[in-house]
C-alpha cells in the first residue's frame, strides 16, 4: 500500500511539473525611445506622492532588452469550448495618481475590484466598445468599486478624465490562457489544453503581432516576439 500511495504521489508530481503550457519573452528590437516624464503638478497630491521622476508606462524597455506589458493571449483555438467564471477578482488600484497595474487581463463576467488608494479625487472611465461604458468618480481614499465586463474584447481603453496622464489596458476573454509580461520581458500561460492554437501579442504603442503554434498533452511550448521601431 506505501508503494502505491508514493506511485501515486510521483505520478501526480510528474504530471504538474508537465502540465501543458506556453511561455516565452517578448524582445525589442532597435534603439529604445526615452523615457517620457510626466508632469503631475496640476494636483499637488499627485506630485507629493512621488519622490522621483514618474514617466510614461505607454513604452517600457527592460534592462534586459525585453519589453515590458504586452499582453499575450490565445486568440484563437478555443471556440466551442466554456470556461468556468473564475470567484476571484482581479485587482485594478490608483496609487500614486497611476493605475496599477498598466496592463491586465480578465475574464467576461469576473469582477474587477477597482480601489483608490490616493488621498485626492480620481474617476474611473472605461471606454469598453462590447460592453456597457461606466464613469464613476472615487473621491474617497481606500473607497473600492466592482465591475465586470459582459463581452470580450482586446483592448478595453481605462483613463481618468480629472488627471489626463493616467491610462490603462484592460484585456477581457471568454478564457483564463493569457498573460502580461513582466519586468524580465517573460509570459506564462499554463494548463492549456493540447491543441492548435494562434497567439497573439498586442503592445499600447507597437501593435499586434501573431504566431500558430500547436501543443501536445504534457509539452510546454517556447514562444518569442520581437517589436521595435
Amino acid at each position: 500500500m506505501k508503494k502505491l500511495i508514493l506511485s501515486l504521489i510521483a505520478l501526480l508530481v510528474t504530471s504538474s511539473a508537465y502540465a501543458n503550457g506556453i511561455s516565452g519573452t517578448v524582445q525589442f528590437k532597435g534603439t529604445a525611445p526615452a523615457p517620457e516624464p510626466l508632469s503631475m503638478s496640476a494636483d499637488p497630491t499627485c506630485a507629493a506622492a512621488h519622490s522621483e521622476p514618474v514617466y510614461s508606462q505607454s513604452v517600457i524597455v527592460n534592462d534586459n532588452g525585453t519589453l515590458r506589458n504586452v499582453f499575450v493571449y490565445v486568440k484563437e483555438g478555443l471556440e466551442g469550448k466554456t470556461f468556468e467564471t473564475p470567484k476571484e477578482s482581479i485587482e485594478f488600484d490608483q496609487k500614486g495618481c497611476m493605475y496599477t497595474p498598466h496592463v491586465v487581463g480578465a475574464q467576461v463576467g469576473q469582477k474587477i475590484q477597482i480601489m483608490n488608494s490616493d488621498n485626492t479625487l480620481h474617476n474611473v472611465h472605461s471606454l469598453a466598445e462590447k460592453s456597457k461604458q461606466f464613469n464613476l468618480g472615487m473621491p474617497i481614499q481606500g473607497m473600492k468599486l466592482f465591475k465586470q465586463f459582459d463581452s470580450p474584447e482586446i483592448m478595453v481603453k481605462m483613463k481618468c478624465d480629472v488627471h489626463p496622464w493616467m491610462s490603462a489596458y484592460i484585456g477581457v476573454l471568454p478564457h483564463p490562457y493569457f498573460s502580461v509580461t513582466d519586468n524580465q520581458g517573460n509570459f506564462s500561460i499554463e494548463s492549456i489544453p493540447a491543441g492548435d492554437y494562434v497567439i497573439e501579442a498586442w503592445h499600447e504603442t507597437y501593435g499586434t503581432q501573431t504566431q500558430s503554434v500547436s501543443v501536445a498533452e504534457g509539452e510546454q511550448i517556447k514562444v518569442s516576439f520581437e517589436f521595435g521601431v
